[in-house]
């Protein structure tokens, strides 16, 4: 995570970490997990922006993305493996999402999150996002719903 106790450094992914990414996907999200080629895409994509954190051993532990339309940042993803958890790793690549969002002039950003994942709806309302509506079975196979949420964002100053 970084030299000093208790700070967590960010750093871009890159398609080296496809395989480790893909294999986090699986372990956090089951069967909705992007595949590889997926993630490869994702990484690689235009208006695309990843970050992630390594443990003391150099593993990937944690990771999030973003799109941005030229309007709207879209959260992609955000995943903390189950043994980094409770480490405040969700917020702080939260934060760099959003920082990054408005770094970008972006006017909101959105995302979905499962209906009964609490511990996202938790993270994101404390970051001020606020709940749009439903969308009914998104997340497949499993046909779960999802909240659409949405950070507005200060207009960049001129």
């Amino acid at each position: 995570m970084s030299g000093q106790p208790g700070a967590v450094e960010l750093r871009p992914l890159t398609p080296g970490d496809v395989v480790t990414v893909a294999g986090l996907e699986c372990a956090i999200f089951g069967e909705s997990a992007w595949s590889a080629e997926m993630v490869r895409e994702e990484l690689t994509g235009p208006g695309r922006w990843y970050v992630g954190v390594d443990d003391e051993d150099g593993h990937l532990v944690a990771y999030a993305g973003t799109w941005f339309d030229g309007d709207v940042v879209q959260v992609m993803t955000l995943g903390v493996a189950q043994a980094a958890r409770r480490r405040g790793l969700g917020a702080v690549l939260l934060a760099a999402l959003v920082g990054h969002a408005r770094e970008e002039g972006a006017e909101a950003v959105l995302l979905e999150v499962r209906v009964d994942n609490e511990p996202a709806i938790e993270l994101y309302t404390r970051a001020g996002f606020v709940t749009l509506g439903r969308r009914r079975r998104y997340y497949q196979p499993e046909d779960v719903d999802a909240w659409t949420m949405r950070l507005p964002l200060d207009p960049p100053a001129r």
